[in-house]
């Protein structure tokens, strides 16, 4: 692990722990999740920056950390792909829909790196939601889908991946013991784009 890489790594692991950041559903120290989205990237293409965004992704959206902070301790490159990945909508008004539609936006705006490190993201988020929480992956995942389409200059592998869940997610929940129908994601999906 390069020093820039552990640095993040250290850095991230005492700002989510200062808070006591456990993750939902399993309660486990937030860490788990940046240490996972840090090893999808390692899978794929990378630099140095990138792993260390990853560490680092959730701080300043999460955490007392700023983005002057990451730029101060590790550099510009790193607190730029961690701007491109810390949503927007956070202390905006407006409901869930049109947070998440101006998340997306941004997104949709972030380079091929930062979009390649939001497939990380997305992917450790999805592992095993419907299992944990079925109701709640309803909307997720149609959230994540319409995410999906603005990712594609992330990685390719990653990308594959990270659809392949979702698919196979709604799938199972089209099923017993779940049984939503395909219209209620239609609909959701149709709410989301109509208010852009």
């Amino acid at each position: 692990m390069s020093s820039l890489v552990d640095k993040a790594r250290r850095y991230a692991s005492k700002a989510h722990a200062s808070i006591d950041q456990r993750r939902k559903y399993t309660n486990d120290p937030y860490i788990v999740h940046p240490q996972a989205v840090a090893d999808i990237v390692s899978s794929v293409p990378h630099s140095e920056e990138m792993l260390a965004a990853a560490w680092l992704h959730d701080t300043v959206e999460d955490t007392s950390t700023t983005l002057d902070d990451i730029s101060n301790h590790f550099g510009s490159q790193v607190a730029e792909l961690v701007g491109m990945l810390t949503n927007v909508s956070v202390n905006c008004a407006g409901n869930r829909i049109e947070k998440k539609n101006l998340d997306r936006y941004h997104s949709a705006k972030a380079s091929a790196d930062a979009k390649t490190i939001k497939l990380a993201d997305l992917i450790d988020n999805l592992r095993s939601l419907v299992t944990h929480d079925p109701d709640f992956a309803k909307t997720y995942l149609i959230e994540k889908r319409l995410l999906l389409a603005v990712l594609k200059e992330g990685d390719p592998t990653l990308w594959r991946q990270a659809e392949h869940i979702i698919n196979d997610s709604l799938q199972r929940l089209h099923q017993p013991p779940h049984n939503v129908p395909s219209s209620w994601f239609q609909g959701t999906e149709q709410a989301y784009l109509a208010a852009k």
